[in-house]
């Protein structure tokens, strides 16, 4: 175990759902520590830093001035950009939650920060590290298969309504479901398969912007269908699934756990340990948000680049998305 001298200490900003996720995560690494947090809310911020242990700051700038190493960004999209900036400018590494930012202007504008200011940026694009989709990931660079001639990935659910002054209703701070939720999808499918040689995107539009596309890609030999947003009744259980079809095998996790098929043979559901989430929102299972967490402070202590996931695949996922949304849009 690492010493606590040697721990990264780190500082959060936004004390809400995705902030208690990560203040869970926190709470189970080894190698960095919560030790402050920031919100706009004083007794939120309160409660939180109660239950996490961690000192409240109601200012940013006396947060970061604190002696913190990181700054762990869980705000609204719209203020994704404005705190990476100012996180970088202070010499502080830098987590963000997805999506990286409203526009591709934004997001080089952080990878920019980061750049000159000598910090490292990673985005939470934690369905690279969600360990069903890992194995998936894995599966197809493998060969175990063969080759993959189709994936469908489907993430849904209800309109989330636990947001900070229901934020994500509004289009000009969240982008809508499609950037907000569906874009798991799309940068899974860019880390599985690659840049797609086609493209075509239609979806619905409501009150919160574009809520819920269906998209279909043309890879080298490999269709990919992504289905994602929240434009159903509440209620509706969230799901995220996913059906690989491979020359000889198919990985299927739609409904239940992620079972794997191959002819010939009896079906194969790998075992994954589970983490209880106690963030409130719709997963109960820390699942990708530990892995992705545990992988920015290893890559950190150990100095070596990041590679799962770069400022750079996230900006292209956000490249992606938006031009889904323009297609959807103009549909």
């Amino acid at each position: 175990m690492r010493q606590d001298r040697d721990m990264l200490k780190v500082g959060l900003i936004g004390c809400g759902f995705m902030g208690r996720m990560h203040a869970n995560v926190y709470s189970a690494l080894e190698g960095a520590t919560l030790v402050a947090a920031c919100d706009k809310d004083p007794g939120r911020l309160t409660q939180y830093a109660a239950e996490f242990g961690c000192t409240p700051f109601g200012d940013f700038d006396q947060m970061v001035a604190s002696g913190v190493d990181v700054v762990d960004v869980c705000l609204p999209t719209f203020l994704h950009k404005e705190y990476t900036v100012r996180s970088a400018q202070a010499g502080k590494h830098v987590f963000c939650e997805k999506p990286m930012a409203l526009n591709l202007d934004d997001a080089d504008a952080m990878i920019d920060a980061c750049t000159e200011a000598g910090v490292r940026l990673m985005i939470g694009h934690c369905i690279r590290f969600w360990p069903e989709y890992a194995l998936l990931k894995q599966i197809r660079d493998d060969g175990k298969y063969g080759r993959l001639l189709s994936v469908n990935l489907t993430r849904y659910g209800e309109f989330p309504t636990w947001s900070s002054d229901n934020w994500l209703a509004d289009e000009s701070k969240a982008g809508g479901g499609v950037l907000d939720m569906h874009i798991h999808d799309t940068d899974y499918i860019h880390y599985l398969c690659g840049q797609p040689n086609h493209m075509v995107s239609v979806g619905t539009v409501d009150q919160t912007g574009p809520a819920h596309a269906f998209t279909t890609m043309v890879f080298n030999g490999t269709v990919a269908h992504l289905e994602g947003g929240w434009n159903l009744p509440s209620r509706t259980p969230f799901r995220m699934a996913f059906r690989a079809i491979f020359e000889g095998g198919a990985a299927i996790m739609d409904g239940g756990p992620l079972a794997l098929y191959e002819n010939g043979k009896d079906p194969i559901v790998p075992e994954f340990p589970k983490m209880k989430a106690a963030g409130g929102g719709n997963i109960s299972d820390l699942g990708g948000y530990y892995h992705e967490l545990k992988y920015f402070v290893e890559r950190l202590a150990s100095g070596l680049p990041f590679e799962t996931v770069t400022p750079q695949t996230s900006r292209q996922s956000l490249a992606t998305t938006l031009q889904e949304i323009r297609m959807i849009k103009g549909s």
